[in-house]
């Protein structure tokens, strides 16, 4: 597993694991499927993990430190919450250092520690990036000794340039992969000059980048990929990346058969062998302003397949090439001015 400088907070293995789905909005997972897919992604050498306090009302949190409690001591693990959705309503005002201090208390226990390692603010409304005393709560977090460093999480791409602006910011988390590029035309660049680190996630698009989805797929009821597909319960663009469904699965297979294509062309084979999901996580950490990319799962093989993806090599400008027509022939108009 090779790593990558994530802001202060340090090196963390480029290839990540997203919890989100070990808590909730993903179907039922049983703790014993949640506790399997932690020690899986540990045995691939996975080192960061990045969970919030909303994932089954702290449930991701909880497994998350009882699994990796001893790695936790030792130093030998990150572990990156997220902290703002738990305000109801979920506004501007609820912003301040009183709440995030009761929600960064609350993630402390939850993961079993003293000081947290990185408290992003879970994608707060835009306002939120224009009140410098928001920052400055989290400022005083970190001088209190609860978190060691602090991020944002965030929906759109003029959200993350507003927050680097702030010179505590660490890092920026933010939806990234060959069906949401727009980060790649200004955002990555400004987040590297500024030393700030880039968490990736939804890497696959809901599945949609694993080709393992059909169009008669059902979603549980409580699958997010069944009640938020408009965008009902939070950010529509967090589910399937903000691609409708059926223009998603056209872009997938699209992408699934140039992909093909190219690895099978000896001038440019560096495709050859990878699954579409490590296809697209590949296409992401060949941005170098990437600092890690959190695909979850919880499904073993699925997390090995995963991590392996950090010792393949980069994909070759064919292949970039093909992303780039997919994305401009099915995805381009339905994302790239939204986010």
């Amino acid at each position: 597993m090779n790593h990558r400088t994530l802001g202060n907070v340090g090196a963390v293995s480029e290839v990540g694991y997203g919890s989100w789905q070990i808590g909730s909005d993903w179907g039922d997972v049983s703790e014993s499927e949640a506790v399997e897919a932690v020690e899986a992604a540990r045995g691939a050498g996975i080192d960061f993990f990045d969970t919030a306090d909303v994932y089954g009302d702290g449930r991701s949190e909880q497994i998350l430190g009882e699994v990796l409690e001893d790695d936790v001591a030792r130093g030998d693990v990150t572990v990156a919450t997220k902290a703002g959705r738990r305000l109801d309503p979920h506004v501007t005002d609820g912003y301040t250092e009183e709440n995030l201090r009761t929600f960064v208390d609350r993630s402390r226990e939850n993961l079993g520690v003293e000081t947290l390692d990185l408290v992003q603010l879970h994608c707060p409304p835009t306002d939120v990036y224009y009140r410098p005393e928001t920052f400055d709560a989290l400022a005083t977090l970190a001088d209190e000794g609860r978190i060691a460093e602090y991020g944002v999480s965030v929906e759109r791409v003029e959200e993350g340039l507003k927050a680097i602006e702030y010179p505590g910011v660490e890092s920026v988390q933010i939806i990234f992969n060959p069906f949401r590029q727009r980060p790649a035309e200004l955002f990555l660049d400004e987040a590297a000059a500024r030393d700030v680190g880039v968490i990736c996630r939804v890497p696959l698009a809901s599945g949609l980048l694993t080709g393992a989805l059909s169009r008669d797929a059902e979603f549980p009821e409580n699958d997010h990929r069944n009640y938020n597909r408009h965008g009902d319960a939070f950010d529509v663009g967090e589910t399937f990346a903000g691609i409708p469904y059926e223009a998603g699965l056209d872009a997938a297979d699209a992408l699934a058969d140039r992909a093909d294509a190219v690895a099978d062309d000896p001038t440019d084979a560096t495709g050859d062998g990878l699954s579409l999901a490590q296809f697209s996580l590949r296409w992401i950490l060949d941005h170098d302003a990437v600092s890690t990319v959190i695909p979850g799962s919880t499904t073993p093989e699925h997390i090995r397949s995963n991590a392996a993806v950090s010792d393949r090599p980069s994909l070759g400008d064919d292949a970039h090439e093909t992303v780039r027509a997919v994305y401009d022939e099915h995805v381009r108009e339905h994302v790239h001015h939204r986010w």
